[in-house]
């Protein structure tokens, strides 16, 4: 424990959240990401908010919650330029097969997408989908560029899916996720 809290300690931490009913889970990662030392700043998108409060995320990372591009801060500097600067990571978890799309393409329509296209700090993305969406050619061709981009994935886990199918789409588990974002750490 005291290894994996003096690697995080310090670390600013991204976290992205979509529009995906595995979005409550956003909660246990940031607990345990902000225990082990890492300064965690969520960004939700709009379908994120309608699975979660953003007050939730806010009073568990201690941070301000940001999901508005057009809200930004008050200073000189446009809010996701700063936060994109300051982060050692962009963790995206859960990632719909809408974000993962965005990020392929390029995309920036709303805060998140632009912090991405904007941090220079490595990418980690846990997808969380319908198993037939995320096994269709053009979600997979997705999660390939961004692999070639040198975007780092967790693979979903197998089991009940929200939808009632059976298969390969469920957000990794929470300790799954915080293991990944350690073991990237230790590597780096």
């Amino acid at each position: 424990m005291s290894d994996s809290v003096s690697i995080l300690k310090g670390r600013t931490i991204l976290l992205g959240v979509t529009g995906s009913i595995a979005a409550f889970k956003a909660a246990d990662i940031i607990s345990r990401l902000t225990e082990l030392g890492a300064d965690v700043f969520v960004i939700m998108t709009a379908g994120a908010r309608s699975f979660i409060q953003p007050l939730t995320l806010q009073t568990l990372s201690r941070n301000p919650v940001a999901s508005d591009l057009w809200k930004e801060g008050e200073g000189w500097q446009p809010g996701h330029i700063d936060l994109a600067d300051r982060a050692d990571l962009l963790l995206v978890a859960p990632a719909t097969a809408h974000c993962i799309a965005q990020f392929a393409y390029g995309l920036a329509p709303d805060l998140l997408t632009s912090i991405h296209l904007a941090t220079p700090a490595p990418v980690m993305i846990a997808p969380a989908m319908n198993g037939k969406m995320l096994a269709h050619p053009a979600t997979q061709a997705n999660i390939h560029t961004l692999r070639r981009r040198g975007c780092h994935f967790i693979a979903p886990d197998t089991g009940m899916l929200a939808c009632g199918y059976e298969g390969q789409g469920k957000l990794a588990a929470v300790e799954t996720i915080v293991d990944s974002v350690i073991t990237f750490f230790k590597k780096g």
